[in-house]
């Protein structure tokens, strides 16, 4: 049973540790729990006394740092880290990143980034095997002097991780600060609950480091459920009892000879006129724009057929109506809203915008409900786009325009042309629809089949004169009534000799309103005199 020592006898067995070798390492690995293999390491200092045995870091650490005596422990972990990587190296022993602690000590009152850097190059170890981490109470009350130090190792092309995220009281304000790599967020803060709260707390932490473009992992992570939770919130890489506990040098080289190994996946990268931090500053312009300027916006991640909506404007919650909130959109599951087909539509959308990498555009049919408004069908418009990727998981940029009032016209359009396809087989009836503002008319089947009309004339009726269908003697009177239409006459009608051959015909033009009373679109008909008449004579029969 090892027994404590006093505060006295540490320091006195420091000197004594340090070149004797009773301070060195334990390395406890790091997995990526969605394939099992090692990603990293963290290598965690130990003291053991011949006489006194295994001490605890949580008895002597506070001890040293608080007599400046942690630093020369710190450079120790340094030295040895960088004499196993050099080891691993030359024995061709596959190994991975391994990190070492820097302590507030080490920042304020030492020449820490330059004492690294020497035995790295002494030991000649390529910067890429080693990586600092620090922890957020480091930085607390010297934010400049922490970014200046974060900064030397980056130019050096060191990764710098922050530890312990979430135990301390300004993790926010501090990851705002500065410029960290790797965010290693402690588990223990949440004692245990992945659920409620807790769950809600990790998904938005987890979902801030992706705008981040930081990677997450995971410290303490003990059963299979909390691994399970953060791979579901999309964090996959994991440090704790679950996978391994601190080992000791020879059952770390064990490890990494029979352990598969990955590089940490790089952080998600945007595309290069999309700036995550200007996006999520609230006076920035690219905010502005996106609030005011765009229209109906939204932002969302896509991986392996989840979706999840992250942002969205107060158009795109105008737009797509039911009194719902920007909360709504964003609390619940997307795909909740959509039909099947229009599930299966959006999918097929988001997979071409991934392969093409350019703008897509696809139609959806969505059940919206609210308390307040009961439930409504609605067709939404979509111009999406990929801004971003970090593996499989890609983020995109979203346009939409509530179309259900165009579809629902269409669709009656449609469905009269169908009808009118059948019963105009056995009448000699011609029907065609014009749009008022754009002068474009759309004919039925039968007028395409016989007069060899395509299926949309422009600048109508003008065409209708050069290819014959309507006679030159008529032309004035016709285009009267197309100005007539445009200033809201409800109906006209006229015997008009139509074609080549001048058959007469009764042309006919009913007019449809918008909910101001203004006209938008006239539907035209010519049916055969004749047939009228046969069909009075009979009636009168």
């Amino acid at each position: 049973m090892p027994k404590r020592m006093t505060p006295e006898e540490l320091l006195g067995r420091l000197d004594t540790a340090l070149s004797q070798g009773h301070i060195f390492a334990y390395y406890q690995p790091q997995y990526n729990h969605s394939t099992g293999r090692m990603t990293g390491a963290e290598a965690l200092m130990r003291w053991q006394d011949p006489e006194y045995g295994m001490q605890y870091p949580s008895d002597f650490i506070p001890v040293l740092e608080e007599s400046d005596m942690l630093y020369r422990a710190d450079i120790q972990m340094v030295r040895t880290t960088c004499a196993f990587q050099r080891y691993c190296l030359d024995n061709e022993i596959p190994t991975v990143p391994i990190s070492f602690n820097m302590s507030r000590n080490d920042i304020y009152k030492h020449e820490y980034f330059e004492e690294v850097e020497k035995i790295r190059r002494e030991y000649d170890v390529p910067v890429r095997y080693i990586r600092v981490e620090l922890t957020e109470t480091s930085a607390i009350g010297g934010v400049d002097l922490v970014s200046s130090v974060i900064k030397r190792f980056h130019d050096y092309g060191y990764v710098v991780e922050m530890d312990d995220f979430g135990s301390g009281y300004s993790s926010l304000n501090i990851l705002k600060d500065l410029n960290v790599d790797i965010i290693k967020l402690d588990l223990n803060f949440l004692n245990g609950d992945i659920g409620g709260r807790g769950g809600i707390i990790l998904r938005s932490i987890v979902q801030m480091t992706k705008w981040l473009r930081t990677p997450i992992i995971a410290e303490g992570v003990e059963t299979v459920e909390q691994a399970d939770f953060m791979k579901s919130i999309g964090s996959n890489y994991i440090q704790g009892y679950l996978y391994s506990r601190p080992v000791p040098e020879k059952e770390f080289l064990e490890k990494l000879v029979t352990t598969q190994h990955e590089p940490t996946a790089a952080a998600m990268k945007l595309v290069d006129t999309f700036d995550a931090d200007k996006f999520w500053d609230p006076n920035s312009l690219e905010t502005l724009i996106f609030s005011n300027y765009v229209g109906g916006a939204a932002i969302f991640s896509y991986k392996n057929g989840e979706l999840e909506v992250i942002r969205v404007n107060k158009k795109y919650v105008s737009e797509i109506g039911m009194n719902l909130s920007e909360k709504d959109f964003i609390e619940s599951c997307p795909w909740h809203y959509f039909e099947p087909e229009g599930k299966v539509i959006y999918q097929q959308a988001i997979n071409r915008a991934i392969e093409s990498g350019e703008e897509e555009r696809c139609d959806t049919w969505r059940v919206l409900k609210s308390k307040c408004c009961g439930e409504d069908r609605v067709c939404i418009r979509t111009y999406m786009q990929v801004i971003g990727r970090a593996g499989d998981q890609y983020l995109f940029y979203a346009m939409v325009h509530n179309v259900t009032k165009e579809k629902k016209n269409y669709d009656e359009v449609f469905n009269s042309d169908q009808r009118f396809r059948h019963a105009s087989e056995h009448a000699n009836i011609y029907a065609w629809e014009y749009d008022i503002a754009t002068r474009e008319m759309r004919p039925c089947f039968r007028c395409m089949r016989d007069l060899g009309l395509p299926a949309l004339i422009k600048n109508y009726p003008e065409p209708a004169f050069e290819m014959g269908i309507f006679p030159q003697d008529y032309a004035d009177m016709y285009r009267e009534w197309h100005r007539m239409l445009e200033e809201g006459v409800d109906k006209l009608e006229a015997v008009i000799p139509l074609t080549r051959d001048r058959i007469p015909f009764v042309v006919r033009y009913t007019t449809e309103y918008d909910e101001n009373g203004n006209p938008v679109k006239a539907y035209g008909s010519a049916t055969y005199l004749d047939q009228i008449e046969e069909e009075g004579t009979s009636a009168g029969e």
